[in-house]
């Protein structure tokens, strides 16, 4: 069997094969960058983004029988479109969109409701204030990218999200099983605009816009699918994905959260994904900035001219020699969530090199990693000694050996570097009987490296503390916000 993944992230779009054995094939990608009219606002052009995902998988396709079709997608982007034509009332609106932060403050403060920024909840309720005057309101339909792409790909025929994409909105219940009334009360929502919630891993409708009529058997937010996509279904098993953010989620199991807000440490609760039979529940701690920190190095700083240069120069030297990085540019996320934090070098002497910042950034990034398995163990109670990476900073040999060494604990790295594409194929072929259980789907998995800590970090974690609490509260008034 053939299962066709469509994955749509924040850049860019793929598509490819996964087979039975879990190899994949017959990948295409297409650049797709949202675009930024204003400080602090990220749009795209849902249509747009819709007939370049049918481009790359017609491409895929070609001349192959698809079984089945999964998708994954970047999480919490709004788009509304009107049923009747078919096409988006206004821009989308990006997950990395910052115009509704005084909406999320006056929630807080009027109605004790907390939302963050990057949530769909306050930007489905600006579109339908400043977009949907001139549109029916009983025909207008809101989704998430997931929800948008079924609904081309039915034609119509099929409004639905999964759990793991509603539960990030803003707008269900803390199980993500439900949506919740008082919360759509409050923004002014009518429920009839919002798409059922069906299972991550099930049949939820016919792809008729593609060559042959697959169904659609698997929807996943992209961290999610990435966690399945590193065979993290059993408690306590955790990935993190090092892209231009970094996330780590852990598997806790079927108890649902009793509330959706942020946890003592700064994870949150999540879904981890759900088939027919349950919904199972992971927690998510977020570092705001990874690979940006290389592309700063490279683009900002002239430091490195490539980001697979920033390997070559930090191996010239052994440590930092005391030099240490705090990879704040945006702020720090999981646990102190201080948007007000500041990138900071410290330890720098005049003996201090090119070789030793690059490395020093690398290593910091390590730490900020190590930050998140700690606070995931906190707020879980789970021992977290099994740690699986993606995305493109774990084809770094330093940085992939410095977070073994600062962690203390074998990494393990993804033969993919986008492991969500595996794991929106592995919930895919399972609802359609590609394998019989998702454990078997998980089973083809193999591992590019696994990567054993050689001995004490250059820089301890009481000095790593330190310096993160010196470049807190850089910006007061940002550092004052709290979602």
């Amino acid at each position: 069997m053939k299962t066709l993944v469509i994955d749509v992230g924040t850049s860019g779009l793929r598509s490819a094969l996964v087979h039975d054995n879990g190899s994949v094939s017959d990948l295409h990608y297409e650049a797709f960058t949202p675009s930024t009219p204003a400080s602090g606002m990220v749009e795209f052009d849902a249509a747009a983004l819709y007939d370049a995902v049918k481009r790359v998988s017609l491409k895929t396709i070609g001349t192959n029988t698809v079984d089945a079709v999964g998708i994954t997608n970047q999480r919490a982007s709004t788009i509304v479109w009107d049923s009747t034509t078919g096409q988006p009332i206004s821009p989308a609106i990006g997950w990395q969109d910052l115009r509704t932060i005084g909406e999320c403050i006056m929630a807080r403060i009027e109605h004790g409701l907390a939302f963050a920024p990057n949530q769909s909840a306050t930007k489905l309720s600006w579109i339908l204030k400043n977009a949907a005057a001139q549109h029916d309101a009983s025909t207008l339909r809101f989704g998430t990218v997931d929800s948008w792409l079924v609904w081309k790909l039915t034609n119509g025929a099929t409004h639905v999200t999964d759990h793991t994409n509603a539960a990030v909105t803003g707008l269900t219940l803390p199980s993500g099983a439900q949506w919740n009334d008082s919360v759509l009360s409050v923004l002014g929502i009518p429920h009839d605009i919002l798409p059922t919630i069906v299972p991550s891993s099930g049949h939820c409708g016919i792809a008729t816009d593609l060559p042959g009529n697959p169904p659609i058997t698997a929807l996943a937010g992209d961290q999610q699918a990435s966690l399945i996509g590193q065979g993290c279904i059993t408690p306590g098993l955790a990935k993190i994905t090092f892209g231009t953010g970094g996330m780590l989620d852990v598997f806790t199991g079927a108890t649902a959260p009793s509330q959706a807000n942020r946890n003592t440490h700064g994870t949150f609760p999540i879904v981890a994904f759900s088939d027919t039979h349950a919904v199972n529940y992971g927690t998510e701690a977020i570092m705001l900035s990874a690979g940006t920190n290389i592309e700063w190095l490279r683009d900002d700083m002239g430091l490195i001219t490539s980001a697979e240069e920033s390997h070559d120069i930090a191996s010239q030297v052994p440590t930092t020699d005391g030099a240490v990085y705090v990879p704040a540019l945006l702020g720090l996320g999981t646990p102190a969530w201080d948007y007000g934090a500041r990138g900071a070098f410290f330890g720098i002497t005049r003996g201090t090199t090119r070789a030793h910042l690059v490395r020093a950034v690398l290593e910091g990034v390590a730490h900020r990693g190590v930050d998140l398995i700690e606070s995931a163990e906190a707020d879980t109670g789970l021992s977290i000694t099994d740690v699986r990476i993606d995305g493109g900073m774990s084809r770094n040999a330093t940085f992939v050996q410095a977070l073994a060494d600062a962690s203390q604990r074998p990494i393990r790295v993804s033969t993919m570097t986008e492991a969500t594409t595996l794991g929106a194929g592995f919930l895919a072929g399972t609802a359609a009987g590609q394998w019989s259980h998702l454990s078997e789907a998980c089973s083809t998995l193999t591992w590019a490296a696994t990567v054993h800590p050689l001995g004490n970090p250059g820089v301890s974690r009481q000095q790593w503390s330190e310096a993160v609490s010196r470049s807190r509260s850089w910006i007061p008034d940002l550092s004052a916000l709290d979602f």
